[in-house]
């Protein structure tokens, strides 16, 4: 499959096990403190063993070729993906905290890095505008490791501060799936009346724009 057949596919298991939802009702706040009227729950895809499997299998053809060393989970929802992930790859796994844990060794990544200079793969669940990505990077090159890459199972790609900030941390985004690929999927089968898919692709188009407008509506 091509990238753009795995985009949709991804985007399908991701409307068929209900990990997206769309509001425009009462829009979810993101963690980089942003609102909007979709949001993607990449938690509750560890549930499901078989779709799981699907996007994992995908996501180690993309990974494999990079030539990894290890993979590295963000805090919290990126760890079971880098689990899945270093296990297809067979690779050591680390995880990163966002901040150094309060007592013991006061680690910030766990696990056991040996020898320099050895290349690391971010693994986490979704970028919204890559706000987190940031201190998990800044992390892992403290200690030694080189990070080109990460990965994500779920990229929004419609905010520019992402690309930025990618752009910023020199960092080349691997993902499956995103906004633009639901909103497709979506449209072509049916998965939620008109009025929805409308709002949903305004907000696509111009997020900051209906974040305002909203606001403007609801003071």
């Amino acid at each position: 499959m091509n990238k753009q057949e795995i985009a949709q596919h991804a985007a399908r298991i991701l409307l068929d096990t209900k990990s997206v939802l769309i509001n425009t009702e009462e829009p979810f706040t993101y963690t980089s403190g942003k609102i909007g009227p979709t949001y993607v729950d990449m938690r509750r895809m560890i549930s499901f063993p078989k779709e799981r499997k699907i996007l994992m299998d995908y996501a180690a053809n993309i990974i494999r070729p990079l030539g990894m060393d290890y993979v590295a989970g963000g805090e919290t929802a990126g760890i079971p993906y880098a689990a899945f992930l270093a296990e297809r790859l067979e690779l050591p796994m680390l995880y990163v905290r966002k901040k150094p844990k309060g007592h013991g060794r006061m680690a910030q990544i766990e696990g056991h890095i040996e020898g320099d200079n050895k290349k690391v793969i971010l693994i986490e669940d979704l970028l919204t505008v890559g706000t987190s990505q940031k201190i998990f990077v800044n992390a892992l090159r403290e200690a030694g490791l080189e990070i080109a890459n990460s990965f994500v199972v779920f990229s929004y790609d419609i905010y520019p501060q992402s690309k930025e900030n990618l752009d910023e941390m020199g960092l080349t985004l691997n993902s499956l799936t995103n906004w633009w690929s639901i909103l497709e999927c979506a449209k072509s089968e049916g998965y939620f009346d008109s009025k929805t898919i409308e709002s949903f692709e305004s907000f696509l188009n111009a997020p900051n724009d209906w974040e305002q407008n909203f606001k403007q509506k609801a003071s």
